[in-house]
């Protein structure tokens, strides 16, 4: 069975219909083990639903049982509440434990934030240990993510890596030649983890995670692992022809996508000066957006230089 086919199609599905039941929900014991955290992850009694806490003793977290090598992953989540600064919560795909040098990685990341100001959404890429060129972008969300539970997805096939928010796409990244190998090959495993990111994740570190609103929970439901599976040993796809050269979205989910990033990016590394005084090769730079965003506040955002701290979703606080 070609699974990519199957993927392309489910996201050709997501825009006609804003359905994510297309595909099948996989519960918590079919698809996931736990990381990290001791008791402050919790499986819920229906196996599909996993809290996710973070208190002054550790975080937590979980990983897919399989690696894969391109696929959509899916999950539902309800962020933590009231004052989360210093809080990160993180979806994503990496290989850092097997290629500690050249690892890839896809990440949507949530930033907490002090009581009264809205959660932020960074998302980010890495290909064969480019951990020097950050590819972050930030955004606001047009609803309050700790209200009630969303659907955050990963699509990634050998030429594009799209990010949805509740179906909407707000993010793609094109494979170009000039990008070379900073574009993920590479199996990886699921990952979703909270953590203490007190150092830079808020106002640049300014923030830090206040212990005494511990614990902070995340809630994951609603699993979809649909993708190419790869052998662990012989890191070879089994039944997955990756090839393709489709555009996979459509003109009107374009339009939804650039309404998002007209109305809620607050960041792009694209247009960001102060860190490339050229423009990463992959970039194609809007002159109107690079106008909107050309006041950009690096306190606000934080220093580069403390971007990069994802071995830290993997231990203890």
């Amino acid at each position: 069975m070609d699974y990519l086919i199957l993927i392309l199609g489910f996201v050709f599905a997501l825009a006609s219909s804003g359905s994510s039941t297309t595909l099948p929900i996989s519960s918590f014991d079919e698809g996931f083990s736990h990381l990290f955290g001791d008791n402050n992850m919790q499986v819920l009694k229906d196996g599909k639903s996993v809290h996710l806490s973070l208190d002054q003793r550790t975080g937590s977290g979980f990983l897919s049982h399989d690696l894969y090598l391109h696929g959509f992953f899916s999950a539902s989540i309800k962020l933590p509440s009231y004052y989360t600064a210093g809080v990160v919560v993180a979806f994503y795909t990496s290989n850092g434990d097997m290629y500690e040098k050249n690892h890839d990685e896809i990440d949507f990341e949530f930033l907490g934030n002090i009581k009264g100001k809205e959660w932020k959404i960074q998302t980010n890429v890495y290909g064969n240990g480019s951990t020097n060129v950050g590819r972050e972008e930030r955004y606001s969300l047009w609803f309050d993510p700790s209200n009630d539970f969303h659907q955050y997805s990963i699509l990634w096939t050998q030429d594009h890596i799209i990010f949805y928010v509740d179906n909407v796409a707000i993010r793609e990244i094109k494979r170009t030649e000039t990008m070379g190998g900073d574009f993920p090959s590479k199996p990886m495993t699921l990952y979703a983890t909270i953590w203490d990111a007190s150092e830079w994740a808020t106002n640049g570190g300014k923030y830090k995670v206040n212990y005494k609103y511990a614990p902070y929970v995340a809630e994951f439901s609603n699993f979809v692992l649909h993708g190419c599976t790869v052998d662990p040993i012989e890191l070879m796809s089994l039944q997955c022809d990756p090839e393709t050269s489709v555009d996979s979205i459509i003109p009107m989910e374009r339009i939804k996508m650039e309404s998002f990033r007209k109305n809620h990016m607050k960041y792009s590394y694209c247009h960001d000066k102060i860190r490339y005084t050229t423009p990463p090769s992959e970039c194609v730079v809007d002159p109107k957006e690079a106008k909107r965003l050309k006041n950009f506040n690096p306190i606000t955002f934080g220093d580069s230089g403390h971007l990069h701290h994802h071995g830290k979703r993997h231990h203890q606080s």
